[in-house]
């Protein structure tokens, strides 16, 4: 019952955007890449990037899955379905 109830916290992902100057993300899973002109984060439910200009990470908690940016928000966009790669193309 435990694990149940751990992975449904753990599959939990919200985005809260308030005036297009900060973005809460939970269900944050790792941080791929970060600059002032973009975020790109992998969630509990697929990769996420965002999209603006001065952005930086005010608080990030990898231990609870949260992330807070701020900047001028132009756009969060997630990305088609992830590609399960097999082992050759690992590989190579």
């Amino acid at each position: 019952m435990v694990n149940d109830d751990y992975k449904r916290m753990s599959d939990t992902h919200n985005i809260i955007i308030e005036s297009r100057e900060r973005l809460s993300i939970s269900g944050v899973t790792e941080v791929i890449s970060f600059d002032e002109d973009q975020v790109v984060v992998d969630t509990t439910r697929g990769l996420l990037t965002v999209e603006g200009q001065k952005l930086h990470v005010e608080k990030l908690s990898l231990d609870i899955g949260e992330l807070s940016v701020e900047g001028m928000i132009d756009a969060v966009v997630y990305a088609a379905e992830r590609q399960q790669k097999g082992f050759w193309s690992r590989i190579f």
